[in-house]
């Protein structure tokens, strides 16, 4: 009963935030986009949206490790596990704005979707032949020192263990030489099971920042991809004993 109530909160104080701050970025943007050609300005503001979301209950609590292992001088390839729809909220808390990849199908539902066009996020569609094409709209923005946020997972797991990893983010990195950096996050998936409604009312959510991996340490992408997979898999196992 306590879940019930506390979701039923939970996702009316999500509607009406995500509603008021519609109108606020919306503003924003109509204002700095003339000279704001990644949308920084109105990624800020939804950050601060982003903040307010991980405030719903007094009992989550966020811990976070290796925030200073991101050097924003050089271009950074992001990848991350995906738990839940919690993890954009949790991430948005480190000290720098991202350009996010996510699915396309978040540009059909309402609000969220026009959200995600006004920050200036890329959506693919991961079924298409042109979604890996598609990640070479993130070079320019990378090249000019905007990190870049990818799920590798593509989509958030259903059993809370890492799934297999897809190309795309390792593809980007090798090629161009960008630095990709992996974090690793828990609580999303007790906060909120795939197939559950109700929302846990209590969860400490934790985020590491692992250090920086150089592509060209490695002779192709599988060698990096596999790297990197087997790294986050021991260090998410560690983050959920600590």
């Amino acid at each position: 009963m306590l879940r019930t109530l506390f979701s039923i909160f939970v996702f009316t104080y999500f509607s009406v935030l995500f509603l008021v701050f519609f109108v606020i970025i919306s503003l924003v943007f109509l204002v700095t986009f003339p000279f704001d050609p990644y949308r920084k300005a109105p990624n800020f503001t939804l950050s601060i949206m982003a903040r307010c979301m991980m405030k719903a209950s007094p009992f989550w609590k966020m811990q976070f490790e290796g925030v200073d292992k991101f050097d924003p001088s050089k271009p950074t390839v992001f990848v991350s596990n995906h738990q839940s729809f919690l993890d954009m909220a949790l991430i948005y808390h480190v000290p720098w704005k991202m350009k996010w990849v996510s699915k396309r199908s978040l540009t059909y539902i309402p609000v969220m979707g026009w959200l995600v066009w006004l920050t200036g996020h890329l959506t693919i569609n991961r079924k298409s032949k042109t979604a890996l094409k598609k990640l070479n709209n993130l070079v320019k923005p990378l090249k000019d020192l905007v990190p870049v946020m990818i799920f590798p997972e593509g989509t958030r797991t259903m059993d809370g263990k890492l799934k297999p990893f897809k190309n795309g983010p390792f593809l980007l990195a090798k090629e161009h030489g960008f630095a990709l950096q992996p974090m690793v996050i828990n609580g999303g998936y007790k906060a909120m099971p795939p197939g559950s409604k109700k929302l846990n009312p209590k969860v400490n959510f934790k985020l590491k920042v692992l250090d920086a991996i150089d592509p060209d340490s490695f002779d192709d992408m599988k060698s990096l991809k596999d790297h990197t997979r087997k790294i986050m898999e021991e260090q998410l196992n560690e983050l959920r004993i600590t």
